[in-house]
């Protein structure tokens, strides 16, 4: 794939995709190519246009149908001018389906870095997955949590009662047993734990409301489980050996030593998540830690995270 080349036609002052861009971008769909059906079936299945937000223009690729205010600058490359902040990092239908990776450049960005930032590409490719899913968009407006929001903005504003004492103390007391559960090696103490997790996490759900009960559980089976696919992307490729253009890159850190950090760097954010402080944001790291959870504890959950959207429930049902 050239992403390189210029268009000697075109007048923007931008005319071409940063070097280190086009090699980050290269390696990802590299990466992905190589690991995403480890992790779910039929993930290569799913298209991936990206859209990166530099500090001048956007650069769009791998989009079946371009809109027609971006001009062309090679086979699969188009720009525009910058539209979104440099910061951003979403997955939507921003030009109609499929929906595109919204991204900035690593500097821009919570990553900083180039291989964080890969990971967090690879987070909102699994977003892609679940829009590509038949009935997606329509089971979400299903939910009822909307009220009319057509931006899809409220699944950001949402009224959730974060700072509701009991919830935020409820959330505390499942958080701890969480970790503890997800934490511990021995399979006994594991067992134990992980009942005690489950009956708590019954309590908790009882003091919300229905609409605030479907938004947590929508929340943990988006973001959380985007968050999990994060952790174990970045595990799986521990020994993904990266081209040599990316390892030459001024901030390469090797997969390897990403690999071995991201787990427990989503469990230390987890163990210090005040949900009355940090609210939604504390929905990712708690949903990540209920994956890596149901990895001992149902191993095969996976095979179902599809046929029940929207909702972690049914795997904490009792008897299942």
């Amino acid at each position: 794939m050239l992403l390189l080349a210029t268009a000697s036609s075109f007048q923007s002052p931008v005319r071409q995709l940063p070097s280190d861009d086009a090699i980050r971008l290269r390696e990802f769909y590299r990466l992905a190519a190589r690991i995403q059906d480890q992790l779910w079936p039929d993930w290569d299945k799913v298209p991936a246009p990206i859209l990166v937000v530099t500090d001048g223009a956007e650069f769009l690729m791998h989009h079946p149908a371009p809109p027609k205010e971006f001009a062309r600058v090679a086979d699969d490359l188009f720009v525009r001018a910058r539209k979104f902040p440099p910061s951003f990092l979403a997955t939507f239908p921003a030009f109609g389906p499929p929906a595109v990776i919204v991204v900035g450049e690593p500097k821009n960005t919570e990553s900083k870095t180039s291989t964080p930032w890969l990971f967090a590409v690879m987070h909102e490719h699994f977003h892609q997955l679940q829009y590509a899913q038949p009935g997606y968009y329509t089971g979400v407006e299903g939910l009822g949590l909307s009220h009319g929001d057509q931006t899809g903005m409220w699944m950001l504003n949402y009224p959730f009662p974060y700072e509701k004492p009991e919830v935020a103390q409820g959330f505390s007391r499942l958080r701890d047993l969480l970790l503890a559960a997800v934490t511990e090696k021995r399979d006994s103490e594991f067992d134990k734990l992980a009942r005690r997790y489950v009956t708590e996490r019954e309590k908790f759900l009882a003091q919300l409301s229905a609409e605030d009960h479907k938004y947590f559980g929508f929340q943990l089976w988006q973001e959380g489980v985007a968050r999990y696919t994060q952790i174990r992307a970045a595990e799986v490729a521990a020994s993904y050996q990266p081209s040599e253009e990316y390892a030459n890159l001024a901030d390469f850190e090797s997969f390897a030593a990403y690999g071995g950090r991201a787990r427990q760097e989503t469990l230390d954010e987890l163990k210090g998540a005040d949900l009355a402080k940090i609210k939604r944001v504390a929905f990712y790291s708690f949903g990540a830690a209920e994956g890596l959870l149901l990895e001992r504890l149902k191993p095969k959950w996976k095979s179902e995270y599809f046929r029940h959207m929207f909702s972690t429930d049914s795997y904490f049902e009792p008897g299942r």
